[in-house]
Order: C-alpha cells, then sequence, then structure tokens
C-alpha cells in the first residue's frame, strides 16, 4: 500500500475498503508492499491520532494472507507491542476476520 496518504486518506480508506468506521476507537493498521514501513490510524475522542514507524532494516513480521482471506487481520494489544517491537506474531490463523 502506498503510504503517503494522511488522516483523511487512511479514513478513507477504512471507511471505503474495510467498510469499517475509523472513529470506532480501534486501531487501523496500514503496510507498505515491503512491510517496513507501518501506519497506525485511531480516533482519540476529538480527532485522529497516527503513528508512523519505518525499520532501519528488515520486515514487519505477520504471515502471509491472500485478499481471499479478507482485508483485515485482528490483532490484540499484545501482538501490536510485539509487531512494534520488531517480533513475530504468530497464529493469526484462528483470529482473521473477513471484511466485506
Amino acid at each position: 500500500m502506498d503510504l503517503r496518504g494522511a488522516f483523511d486518506r487512511l479514513a478513507a480508506i477504512t471507511r471505503q475498503v474495510l467498510c469499517l468506521d475509523p472513529a470506532s476507537g480501534a486501531l487501523f493498521l496500514f503496510l507498505n508492499k515491503r512491510r517496513n514501513r507501518l501506519k497506525a490510524l485511531w480516533w482519540d475522542r476529538n480527532g485522529y491520532t497516527i503513528l508512523y514507524k519505518r525499520l532501519s532494516k528488515g520486515a514487519f513480521a505477520l504471515p502471509s494472507f491472500t485478499e481471499a482471506d479478507g482485508k483485515c487481520i485482528e490483532l490484540s494489544a499484545q501482538d501490536f507491542a510485539q509487531l512494534l517491537a520488531g517480533l513475530p506474531v504468530e497464529e493469526l490463523a484462528s483470529r482473521r476476520r473477513v471484511v466485506h
């Protein structure tokens, strides 16, 4: 994914592609194709917040999934912390959720 988008573009992708409410309080993660950059969007009471992380080397360790698996994966707070720390996030198959 092209990560040049800011608040409005990421919120629009969340609404139009994922069919989810970006102001729900959930944290929405977006990765580029090489998986070395991550943007997180969430609504914090009175506005959007973006977290942007670029790895100096390597890639974020998420299992591969295809469009057939769905457009999103649910992560726990622990999974998200592991992801940001550069640790692999395992066993997501049981928590995959198909979004139409």
